[in-house]
């Protein structure tokens, strides 16, 4: 392992062909996740994990289907749900992205810290139900108008999250032509 350079860097290794990689994983903020494949990962993948806080403090995290639409995510729970009352109280949240699951490869994921609103109004919902049904249900108009009918209840809101931070980072970037290699483990059906 090498120490920092001046910079606050890390001197880079070669392989056994030459090519240059970094030999220590200290500081991950190097391997961001460029603008392209960001979009890539955000177009593949239709889960996310959210996250918030509850009254004490501690922090909560559940698995969602978002939709992402003119820069902001958009999620769907019922009034019920103890998400719901804490996002109001305490409207700054984290949503996470990774491309485990998808085609794309394995550990790439992006960070979004932001501001939350709760809505409930019929504008909203008229055009984010048809959304999520396409995105949870490609190529199948009938599984997409049912689902938007299991979707449409009294009780049901809608989430949208504001980003204002965002931290990326891709692990093919990280094992760059490193003796290390590239992740290989897969999800197992």
């Amino acid at each position: 392992m090498s120490a920092p350079d001046a910079a606050g860097g890390h001197a880079a290794g070669e392989d056994e062909n030459g090519a240059d990689y970094v030999d220590s994983y200290e500081d991950v903020s190097i391997f961001t996740l460029s603008e392209e494949r960001e979009q890539r990962l955000l177009d593949a993948q239709t889960e996310c994990t959210f996250m918030w806080t509850n009254s004490a403090g501690e922090p909560v995290g559940v698995i969602m289907n978002f939709v992402l639409r003119e820069g902001r995510f958009w999620i769907t729970c019922t009034r019920q749900r103890k998400r719901v009352p804490a996002v109001i109280a305490r409207p700054r949240v984290a949503l996470a992205v990774t491309s485990r699951g998808t085609d794309i490869g394995n550990s790439q994921t992006v960070t979004y810290k932001g501001t939350a609103t709760v809505r409930d109004d019929a504008t909203t919902k008229a055009w984010f139900y048809p959304a999520l049904a396409a995105r949870v249900r490609p190529g199948d108009d009938a599984a997409q108008a049912a689902f938007c009918a299991h979707l449409d209840t009294d009780g049901r809101v809608i989430i949208e999250i504001e980003p204002d931070l965002r931290i990326g980072f891709d692990s093919e970037q990280m094992f760059k032509n490193s003796p290390a290699g590239r992740t290989t483990s897969h999800v197992r059906g």
